[in-house]
Formats: C-alpha cells, sequence, structure tokens
C-alpha cells in the first residue's frame, strides 16, 4: 500500500515545490518594485507558508482518518490567493505575459494533486484485501462462464431432439400419408369389384349378402349320418308344499339348523330350483311353523 501511494505523493509534492518557489519568485519580482525585497520576500514565504502549514494539518488529520472543512477551505483559500498573484503578475507583465499566465494554474493543480492523494489513500487496500477481492472476482468470472456453458449445452441439446422429433414426426406423417393412399387404392378396387355383374355375387356366397336377389350364403357340408338332438326340457316347478319339505329337510340336515343363505345353497347344489322370493317365502314358513 505504500508503494502504491508514493505514485501520487510524489508528483502532489513535486507540483507543491514548482507552485511554491514560483509564488515566492512573483510576489519578490512583482512587489519588490513598489516596496523593499525583504518585505516583499515576507509576503511571498508567507503565502507559502500558510498554504503549506494547511497542507501539513490536513495530512496529519488524514493519517488520523479525520477531517476538517474550516481547514481544508483555508487550504484552498492560500491556493487561491497565490493563484491569483501569479495571474495578476501575468496580466501587469510587459514581456513574457502569456508565460506567466500559463503557470499560473500551479497551486490549484497542487492542491487537487493532494486531493487526489488523499482520496487515494482512503481508498487503499492491504494486499491481502485484494487478493481476495481478486479470488471473488475470478470466481463469480468462473461461475458465469459455466452457466453460460452449461446454457449453450442445454439449448444444442434441446435444438437436437427437436430436431430428432421433427424428422420423426415428418417419417410418421410420411407413412400415414402412404398408408392412407394405399387404403384408398383398397378400397376403391374393393368397390369396383363389387359393383361387378359376377364378382358381386361370389362375394354375396362368401360373405354377407352385398347385393339383394342373389345366391344367399353357402353353408359348410355336414360329412356322415346325423340325428337330431331333443331338446332338454325343463323341470316342472315345485310347489308350495314341496317346496316347504326340501326346506325344512335341508334346514335341519345339520345340527344345528341351518341359516338361509347355507341352506340356499344346499338347495341349489342339489339341483332343485326356485326363485329367490319363493324361496325366502318357504324359508319364512317353515321358520314361523
Amino acid at each position: 500500500m505504500r508503494t502504491t501511494g508514493v505514485k501520487t505523493v510524489l508528483p502532489a509534492v513535486a507540483m507543491t515545490a514548482v507552485s511554491m518557489v514560483l509564488t515566492l519568485a512573483v510576489v519578490v519580482m512583482w512587489l519588490g518594485t513598489a516596496v523593499p525585497w525583504p518585505i516583499a520576500l515576507v509576503v511571498g514565504l508567507g503565502i507559502d507558508g500558510g498554504w503549506l502549514a494547511t497542507l501539513a494539518y490536513e495530512r496529519r488529520l488524514a493519517a488520523q482518518g479525520d477531517h476538517s472543512t474550516p481547514v481544508t477551505a483555508v487550504g484552498w483559500g492560500f491556493g487561491l490567493v497565490a493563484t491569483g498573484v501569479l495571474i495578476a503578475h501575468a496580466t501587469t507583465a510587459d514581456e513574457s505575459a502569456g508565460a506567466w499566465l500559463a503557470v499560473a494554474w500551479l497551486p490549484l493543480a497542487a492542491k487537487a494533486l493532494w486531493l487526489v492523494h488523499g482520496l487515494w489513500e482512503r481508498t487503499a487496500l492491504t494486499g491481502s484485501a485484494l487478493e481476495a477481492i481478486q479470488g471473488i472476482q475470478q470466481e463469480a468470472r468462473d461461475e458465469a462462464a459455466v452457466a453460460r456453458a452449461r446454457l449453450r449445452a442445454e439449448a444444442g441439446t434441446e435444438e437436437t431432439r427437436l430436431a430428432a422429433v421433427t424428422q420423426a414426426g415428418a417419417r410418421v406423417a410420411r407413412v400415414q400419408a402412404q398408408t392412407a393412399t394405399t387404403l384408398a387404392r383398397a378400397w376403391s378396387t374393393l368397390e369396383s369389384t363389387r359393383s361387378g355383374k359376377d364378382t358381386g355375387r361370389a362375394l354375396t356366397s362368401v360373405t354377407h349378402r352385398v347385393t339383394p336377389g342373389v345366391t344367399p350364403t353357402w353353408e359348410l357340408p355336414v360329412w356322415g349320418p346325423t340325428a337330431p338332438v331333443p331338446a332338454l326340457e325343463s323341470a316342472p316347478a315345485l310347489t308350495d308344499a314341496e317346496l316347504d319339505r326340501l326346506v325344512d329337510e335341508i334346514r335341519h340336515s345339520q345340527t344345528p339348523a341351518l341359516s338361509y343363505r347355507e341352506m340356499s345353497t344346499r338347495f341349489r347344489a342339489a339341483g332343485h330350483s326356485a326363485s329367490e322370493v319363493r324361496l325366502r317365502a318357504a324359508w319364512k314358513r317353515i321358520v314361523a311353523a
């Protein structure tokens, strides 16, 4: 931090020395013609001394981490006085007036350089802090680069996937179009075939009747003698008395007596037939008896 501070303090010191020497010389030459030169020398040293004193006090406060607005104002006042003296001398000089006027800004320039040096000191950081800041900035740059690379990779992957999906969709569309064309041709051929006179009858004989007034559907040939199978005759319905007797026998076929569900299961398992309404009515009659 001290090495970097030299970069700003040396120009400020050089500019201050040049402005003080120039101010003293101008005051002695300019006022020496009107007053004795010792008096002019004292005036010049007074301006430079006040300028230098306020600067030293400002530097002391800055070293302590403090600041005084009145002292700063007084210092800038001495700088303005020195600049005013140089400008007045340049306007009254018979020769080289432009050259004297060109260097009249040096006192204010010296004050500005000390201001820059003060700002440098207030914002200066140690080497470890600078390294930490550089590490944070590098880490942020690395994360940003990785994020950009990840986004580019994801974008490329998505583009490839979309291209593959688009190509697959195009292939499916082409296959569907070809299939639709083939089916259309097949239906057209079938329609033209069915519309024919002889082919319509041939199709009718092996498929459903598609044209009225043609040969009926073929029947499969039967090989060997056949005998008609008599239809199964349904068993006669049970009377209420027979139903009550069967229910009573099944209910008391086991001790203790069976429940209605068990009785109903065994009743139907034995091959008897009765509606649920009649069977439940018989059960109620047996239980109530």
